[in-house]
């Protein structure tokens, strides 16, 4: 299960990013925000519009699916995670330069997503092991012995 949870993390930043990206182009494809009807017609005759409202669908169905399985710390901290694949892109294909001081906010994103990730799991096994000798139940268990 692990495993398919960290899927689902790249999943998600995967689309993610793709969407952020995606914004980028549409919006130097559109041109500057401007309070009219042809600037409106511009944005909704932008195919890459209709790719980022999919994307976000998209992503929104994979982090419910995530917040199922994974814990909630790791999942929201994840679910940032693209800002480090948007950052990595925008070197790459939009040519621009990295700072020290986003290569160290890139590595701290990271380092917190993996500390976040690493805690968590550890947090959860000690809370599993019952300490009194009794079986922890869940609210359903208590809820359905009750009846």
């Amino acid at each position: 299960m692990n495993r398919l949870i960290l899927l689902g993390f790249l999943l998600l930043m995967s689309i993610d990013t793709a969407s952020q990206v995606c914004i980028k182009l549409a919006g130097n494809r559109i041109g500057p925000f401007e309070f009219d009807a042809t600037w409106l017609a511009r944005a909704t005759a932008e195919p890459l519009i209709y790719l980022v409202l999919l994307s976000f669908g998209c992503s929104f169905v994979v982090y419910i699916t995530l917040l199922k399985y994974a814990p909630v710390g790791p999942a929201y901290a994840a679910a940032h995670s693209h800002i480090v694949g948007v950052l990595m892109v925008s070197i790459f294909v939009f040519g621009e330069r990295l700072s020290l001081m986003q290569a160290l906010g890139a590595m701290a994103i990271m380092a917190g997503v993996t500390i976040l990730a690493a805690t968590e799991g550890r947090a959860n096994d000690e809370a599993a092991v019952p300490t009194n000798g009794r079986r922890e139940c869940d609210s359903k268990d208590s809820i359905s012995e009750r009846n």
